[in-house]
């Protein structure tokens, strides 16, 4: 799906090894996301008996991607003992289980005459033979040999276990050279451990119909977007302000540089625009992209009716904020309702909120002298109303204006919200957009709307679709083009 323009599923690669069917959802992401920490795989697999548990997790460490896998498997006594005679392949394993079938005590017996056979072996000298090599796949070339041309250095182990058996498998590939052929090329040795442990034949027969699905997606339940979690990459049509936090954010990430220098970051940002473009998005995704706190200041926690009590908290939040000691940006938000000082105005209702903008200026020149790891964010849609002492270079460094999304704007929001939606929601099974959205077609018909506009957009439709399936019984139907045309309408309408 790429909707005119716009890729709105991440890329799939869908591959046939040992007779199953592999999907590799963005494996380039997936590869990437082993530099923050190793993913697991296959956890929610079914295999073939007896195979009871595959255990599969990429991650990064000294610069390469490694990759780890063990599957174990339960079979019969009969195996532990024809282990020690190194029949424990395919073959052993379907001996085991006739002895097993013959006579319930055969596996004893047989383990016994393991035993003893392989106590024999040693004295004499004996070896038992070397596993059988994998059988060849489609192409003519094994699993292995595959492995060995990506460079992936495989390594394979067997072991026996109490009742059971255990196969290791790893590998490991330079980070500098991985691509997502190596992925596959280990899901294949994975497999191919699968089948040896069900005692397959030369085909591929046990693992033919089977369907497994590799790739880093987001639980159900996650934090939703919009929320605490947004980052940067979430922000559509905003590219200027988007490359302008990222470089605040690689100034907060590299204190010694900035000290070496003697240069002072950027601690006060003022954003200003009409309500609902993203400005408290951005500000979460900015302390998000530093790997800050955040912490949100509104009106109610500063302004107070009694007399001197908007003072003392102004006084308050700033006294805290000086004693932070991990990064944080703090935010302002609705801005001209703290502190509205035009610098005029004699009455009383004035000189109060005069007293705040006052205060406000002289904690803000403390705070960036004494705590360089805090930001203070401010936003408003108002921005004549606040005083140009109160926001000077000094204090705030960095003014952006945040102005309603043009067409293209439009047009890369709604695609990035899309894109969160499947990543989210979408599951085998289950298709939540038909192929026909069109975030261009739709940016023509959104003129003058904001990204919170287009989210609300998504929501009614989401409303409507949950709604219609859960009175009628029956699947809904994916999100469809037309379905968007008439929430546009419908949001236009009131």
């Amino acid at each position: 799906m790429t909707g005119h323009g716009y890729a709105l599923r991440p890329d799939t690669e869908t591959v046939t090894l040992l007779g199953a069917r592999v999907t590799l959802v963005d494996p380039a992401a997936l590869l990437a996301a082993a530099t923050a920490g190793p993913v697991a795989l296959l956890a929610d697999a079914t295999f073939p008996d007896p195979v009871r548990r595959v255990r599969f997790t990429v991650r990064v460490e000294a610069g390469e991607h490694r990759f780890d896998a063990s599957v174990r498997a339960g079979v019969p006594a009969t195996a532990v003992g024809l282990l020690a005679l190194g029949l424990a392949g395919p073959a052993g394993m379907l001996l085991a289980q006739r002895l097993a079938a013959a006579d319930p005590r055969a596996d004893r017996v047989a383990a016994a005459a393991g035993r003893v056979a392989a106590g024999a072996s040693r004295r004499l000298g004996f070896r038992p033979p070397a596993p059988a090599a994998p059988p060849p796949d489609a192409a003519g070339a094994t699993v292995l040999d595959r492995a060995r041309e990506l460079g992936l250095r495989p390594e394979i182990s067997h072991h026996a276990e109490p009742g059971g058996r255990l196969v290791t498998v790893r590998g490991a590939t330079p980070s500098a050279d991985v691509i997502p052929g190596h992925l596959t090329a280990m899901v294949a040795l994975v497999l191919q451990a699968v089948r040896e442990l069900a005692g397959d034949t030369p085909e591929p027969a046990v693992l033919r119909g089977r369907a497994y699905t590799l790739g880093v997606r987001p639980e159900p339940d996650a934090t939703p977007p919009g929320s605490a979690a947004v980052t940067l990459d979430q922000v559509g049509g905003l590219d200027e302000v988007v490359a302008r936090f990222r470089e605040i954010a690689v100034s907060f990430r590299h204190p010694q540089v900035m000290a070496r220098w003697g240069a002072r970051r950027p601690q006060g940002i003022l954003m200003y625009g009409p309500p609902g473009t993203g400005k408290t998005m951005l500000a979460r995704a900015l302390a998000n992209e530093i790997g800050a706190d955040f912490r949100e200041i509104r009106t109610p926690e500063i302004l107070d009716k009694y007399l001197g009590g908007s003072e003392r908290n102004i006084k308050q939040i700033f006294r805290e904020a000086r004693g932070y000691r991990q990064p944080t940006v703090m935010l302002f938000d609705e801005f001209d309702s703290i502190i509205s000082y035009a610098g005029a105005g004699g009455d009383a209702a004035s000189q109060a909120v005069n007293a705040v903008a006052g205060i406000f200026k002289q904690e803000m020149n403390t705070l960036i002298e004494e705590n360089p790891d805090v930001i203070v964010v401010a936003t408003t849609n108002f921005p004549h109303r606040v005083d140009a002492s109160l926001t000077r270079s000094g204090r705030f460094d960095v003014k952006l204006a945040i102005p309603a999304p043009d067409e293209s704007g439009r047009a890369e929001i709604i695609a990035k919200m899309v894109r969160e939606l499947i990543d989210r929601h979408e599951r085998p099974g289950f298709r939540m957009f038909a192929d026909d959205v069109d975030p261009r077609g739709l940016a023509a018909l959104t003129a003058g709307l904001t990204g919170a506009d287009l989210r609300e957009v998504l929501r009614r439709v989401q409303l409507a679709k949950a709604m219609r399936e859960a009175t009628e019984g029956a699947p809904a139907g994916p999100i469809s083009q037309d379905d968007l045309r008439d929430a546009i309408a419908g949001l236009r309408l009131g």
